[in-house]
């Protein structure tokens, strides 16, 4: 009796300790640190430009009322006509405009924030499918105005992370990819298209901010490139922001 219980207890030890757990736990532990040096990267960056960028630029400030989502064919368009990139000079200015920051008006409703991206990006991503189906159900006008909108090149997609161009949904509005990104951006556009009076172009304003958010050194480039600007301060920001 008294061996056997000595064998239960090793075996006990052993699915505690086993190598197959102590690599996941591991491998946690790593993503978790890397992804928080990416987020603390952009932001040591954002907080070192100071007060050194005028208002305008830093609030992306632009009439949005009348863009005509027809004419935008990639996100490099979308960018153009939803932030005043002609006042973009270095690449200081267009992390200013583009780089968010603060918790968004909808964002205690949502339970996101900017400020928060990692949980953010899980909290979004999770959200789409449930939020899909009760869209379809309750909201059929909300459904065809978000789809109307999503299903145009106009970047609401991964595209920097998986492959995908500027459309992320299929004809059916399911998500194009699995990765995390992907779906959160479109829980936004949704979101916004069904329950809020946003224009579309206030929409994809929002979208490009949570894109530039999880792809920051690829948002940015785009919007230094679209004014010719000093691209040398893109080195030091992460290429994705999240596991994908």
């Amino acid at each position: 009796m008294e061996q056997v219980k000595k064998t239960v207890k090793k075996r006990k030890k052993k699915n505690l300790l086993s190598k197959p757990l102590i690599t996941l736990v591991v491998a946690v532990a790593i993503l978790m640190l890397f992804n928080q040096l990416q987020i603390n990267s952009v932001t040591a960056m954002m907080s070192s430009m100071g007060g050194s960028t005028s208002n305008s630029i830093r609030l992306g400030l632009k009439n949005l009322d009348d863009i005509n989502v027809v004419e935008l064919k990639s996100t490099a368009h979308t960018i153009a006509a939803v932030f005043p990139v002609e006042n973009i000079q270095t690449a200081e200015d267009a992390m200013a405009m583009l780089f968010p920051t603060g918790t968004p008006d909808y964002g205690a409703e949502l339970g996101v924030s900017f400020d928060t991206p990692i949980e953010s990006l899980a909290t979004l991503a999770k959200m789409y499918r449930g939020l899909k189906a009760e869209v379809q159900e309750n909201n059929p006008e909300g459904w065809q105005r978000f789809m109307n909108l999503a299903s145009k090149p106009v970047g609401i997609s991964c595209e920097y992370c998986c492959g995908l161009q500027a459309i992320g949904i299929d004809k059916n509005g399911n998500s194009a990819c699995g990765c995390q990104h992907n779906p959160a951006l479109l829980t936004t556009a949704l979101y916004l298209s069904a329950y809020t009076d946003y224009t579309d172009g206030e929409i994809l304003q929002e979208v490009m901010k949570w894109k530039t958010l999880f792809f920051p050194k690829d948002m940015i480039e785009l919007g230094t490139s679209l004014a010719g600007g000093d691209t040398s301060a893109l080195k030091d920001l992460p290429g994705m922001v999240g596991g994908c």
